[in-house]
């Protein structure tokens, strides 16, 4: 059986993929995310989403059966690509500018097999609706540190579930990986899905 190997340090994105039955190996891919730009916030999620993928599938200690997954999530806000805040001012003020409004959630995805090169790689999209949060809801969550190494300032699973009042597609998209979407991606690769759940006990 293939073994997949999640190029994320997301502890979110593991928790799903868990959730969902697999148990991936985590290789954090160290990508620079800094140098990438000059492309729309879809594109962008998944540039890096590719440059995660192919850093972790490079190395020569992986398995030889990996199925690499490497994802990357950004808040599309105003046509504007909006990753981690920069810091805790950067995390009130992008609250304050997106609170009873939408954005869009770009998450991109890209999983490669090790064993025969072939890649699949996709971006799934999700519009989250946030709340009319007032000044002191978004001080309070500023401070609990939460919203300051999440794409978009906020986690829908975490407490910020409170500030979001609808979304339009994938939830798990918006926690940072579509499961709909990495199913389609392995069975494009000549995988089984099941194949990928874990031995129950």
């Amino acid at each position: 059986m293939p073994v997949l190997v999640l190029a994320s340090a997301s502890p979110s994105r593991l928790a799903t993929l868990r959730k969902a039955g697999l148990d991936p190996q985590v290789i954090v891919s160290g990508v620079d995310e800094s140098g990438v730009g000059g492309v729309t916030p879809s594109e962008l999620a998944l540039t890096l989403a590719e440059l995660k993928c192919r850093a972790v599938a490079e190395r020569d200690d992986l398995p030889a059966d990996a199925l690499v997954l490497g994802c990357d999530s950004v808040l599309e806000l105003d046509g504007e690509a909006l990753g981690k805040p920069a810091d805790a001012e950067d995390a009130v003020r992008r609250w304050r500018s997106m609170r009873g409004r939408s954005g869009v959630l770009h998450t991109g995805h890209c999983l490669r097999d090790t064993a025969t090169g072939r890649q699949a790689a996709a971006t799934a999209s999700t519009r989250v609706h946030f709340a009319e949060v007032t000044d002191e809801e978004i001080d309070a969550y500023v401070a609990t540190g939460e919203p300051l190494n999440v794409a978009g300032a906020f986690t829908i699973e975490g407490l910020a579930g409170g500030f979001i009042t609808r979304i339009e597609g994938d939830h798990h998209n918006v926690v940072g990986v579509s499961l709909p979407l990495l199913r389609s991606m392995v069975r494009q690769l000549g995988h089984g899905w099941t194949q990928l759940w874990a031995p129950r006990s």
